[in-house]
Order: structure tokens, then sequence, then C-alpha cells
């Protein structure tokens, strides 16, 4: 780990951070640390997310590249007589992918108290319970201590951040990154990315690089961030399923790791605008980007709030191809991530107000 070059000690930072919905302070102050270099000024909106500027052509089309900075998690919701915690979960979870995990709680002073989501041991269950999933209601986490009376004196009240406890990871095949939160701390180093790959360059607009807040309980946060920015044209950018590992059908998803950034034909938030999608698959083709398309029927992107906003906003979600989502561990590849910063960049030099204009109205 001590041979990371800076846009992986970057990822790192970012995917080690902790914050679930509405509790996103540790991971933006990290974003805004690399952000702000490559910006004209950055403001965090009232529900805290991150808006960073880049003026290209002073009154130009105004782009919003968004990625989101909660990640999926738990919060605390009760405490038993025994020290025990019960939880919320916040985001989709499957119960499969939980028990017996580590976690981060984070106090109300910031303390973290590190916990594990209890199980039974095989030898003690019934064949029934064997092949009966455990009900997340039932589940808890054990934090070691003894009573309601103790774990209040470490700091653990009802409300407190609960996040998968998990280190970023470069694998034997350095391409391919391991770390918690990829969903959606890859879309907020992407922002941060476009944004300084747009440095010295010319860009007939102004750019918005944005880290928005709850996305994974209601794709909240961006619909307050496109409200104040008004933006002409939004990218959403996030995390994909990866359709390359056993068991994932090609009806599942066809998307492999390393063959290009996703282009989302429609997921449950939004059919992607046609004018938009066809610009950014040529932009590819001139470019010799790689990419795949992508639809996913039970989940959206950031993109269904911002296409919604004020009379209508063409917009599209670029995805990165992620194996085990929504777990408290995923594998991407570095080239895809670089790819969609690239394609969004050569896009970006395209979106002059005259072709704003033509994907938007012809």
């Amino acid at each position: 780990m001590s041979n990371l070059d800076e846009t992986l000690i970057m990822l790192k930072e970012l995917t080690d951070a902790n914050g679930i919905a509405a509790n996103e302070r540790q991971p933006r102050e990290v974003m805004k640390k690399y952000i702000e270099p490559f910006a004209d000024s950055v403001e965090t909106d009232g529900l805290g997310s991150l808006i960073a500027r880049k003026e290209g052509q002073a009154g130009g089309p105004k782009i919003m590249v968004a990625g989101h900075l909660d990640e999926i998690g738990f919060m605390i919701s009760q405490i038993d007589d025994k020290g025990f915690l019960k939880f919320q979960t916040v985001g989709g979870w499957w119960s499969q992918v939980m028990l017996a995990q580590r976690v981060t709680i984070t106090t109300r002073s910031g303390k973290e108290v590190i916990g594990v989501i209890g199980s039974k041991p095989p030898h003690i269950l019934s064949p029934e319970a064997r092949n009966k999933p455990v009900d997340i209601k039932d589940m808890f986490i054990d934090i070691g201590a003894s009573s309601r009376e103790e774990a209040k004196e470490w700091g653990i009240t009802p409300g407190d951040m609960v996040t998968p406890y998990f280190e970023f990871n470069v694998m034997n095949n350095d391409k391919l990154l391991l770390a918690k939160a990829w969903d959606n701390r890859i879309g907020c180093a992407i922002a941060i990315d476009v944004l300084k790959g747009l440095q010295g360059q010319e860009h007939p607009n102004v750019v918005y690089g944005v880290g928005a807040v709850q996305e994974e309980v209601g794709l909240r946060g961006a619909k307050t961030a496109a409200a104040l920015i008004q933006p002409d044209i939004g990218f959403a950018v996030d995390v994909g399923v990866a359709g390359d590992t056993p068991g994932v059908t090609a009806q599942e998803s066809n998307s492999k790791m390393g063959d290009g950034p996703q282009i989302l034909l429609f997921d449950a938030s939004m059919v992607s605008h046609r004018g938009l999608r066809e610009l950014v698959v040529d932009t590819a083709e001139e470019n010799g980007i790689p990419y795949q398309f992508e639809t996913i029927a039970g989940g959206g992107t950031d993109a269904g709030s911002i296409h919604l906003t004020a009379n209508g906003v063409p917009s599209l979600a670029i995805g990165v191809a992620t194996r085990y989502i929504h777990s408290h561990a995923g594998i991407l590849h570095r080239d895809d991530y670089e790819n969609a910063v690239k394609l969004i960049i050569e896009v970006i030099k395209k979106l002059d107000k005259d072709t704003v204009a033509r994907i938007t109205f012809e």
C-alpha cells in the first residue's frame, strides 16, 4: 500500500471515509480537498451536497456531473439491556451479505467503535434454520458492551451512523481495486478528475462537479443540487452491475469489468435522453474510447432527479461496472474509471449552446 500513486491515494481516502445518507461530512471533506484546486468556486447546498463550479465560457450551457457521497450502511435504532445494538438499514441491503461482517459505529463525538453483526454458530442451528435466511429485523450488532449503560458510556446512542468496515486494497492484478463504498465514491472521483482534466482546456460551457447527498434513500441530494444549479445537461456517474462473475446471467447483466464505461439505456428512475446518448456514443467512437450499454430495471441513479429539474434536463447515467455492489466490498477496473473521465471530458468540449439546443429540441 506504500506505492500508491496520486489517483490511488485519492480513491483510498474517498472510499475509506465513512458516510451514510444524511451523514456525509467525512467524504464531503475529502471530495472538497481534491476538487477545490480545480474549481472557480465551491459551495454546499442546504441539504449538504458539494457543488464545485468551473467556468469555461461565461453564459455557456451549464453541465452537471454528479456522483453521490453517501454509501449504504445502517443507523442504530435501539440499545438493548445487554448492550447489543438494533439497527435500521440505510440503502438497499440483502440479508445474506450481512451476518458476521465487521462494522464501524461513528458516535456523536466522532469516536469510532468497532462491532460485528452477530450470528449463530452452525452447530446450534436446526436443519430448518440452516436453510432459511435470517431476517434483517432480527439482526443485531455486538460491540462487546455488557449492558445498555456501558454502551452509552462509550458514546453509543440511537441515530449513530454505522458503516461497513473495509479498507481500500489494490489487488494482485493492479488494475483491479477492492474497497467499500465504490457506490458511489467512484462517481465523486470521476467528477473530481473531470474538472482536473479540463484545466488548461477550452470548453464552451460551465461545468459543475457535484457530490450529491442521500442518493441511496431516494435521489434526494441531486434534486436540491440541480434546483440550485439549473443545469442544461445532466450526467449522473455511478457504479453499475458487473455481469462477469459466476451465477450472473447475460440477461441480468452483460457488462464486463475492463470493457469500458457503461452507458445506461434506462433504469427504474429514468429513460436516457436519446440525443445526449447518441452524442456520447459518437464521441466514444471518434476517440476510440471503449463503452458498453447497460440497463438496470431494479435501481436508479441521480439522473432520475436531475432530468426532472425545472422544465426538464437532457440527462444520461454513465456507470462503472462493479462486482458485489451493495455489500461490504466491491471490485472495479481502473481502466473503466479512467475511460469514463476521458469520455465525459470529450463530450463536455462539444457541448456549446448550439449543440445543447440541437440535442434538446430535435
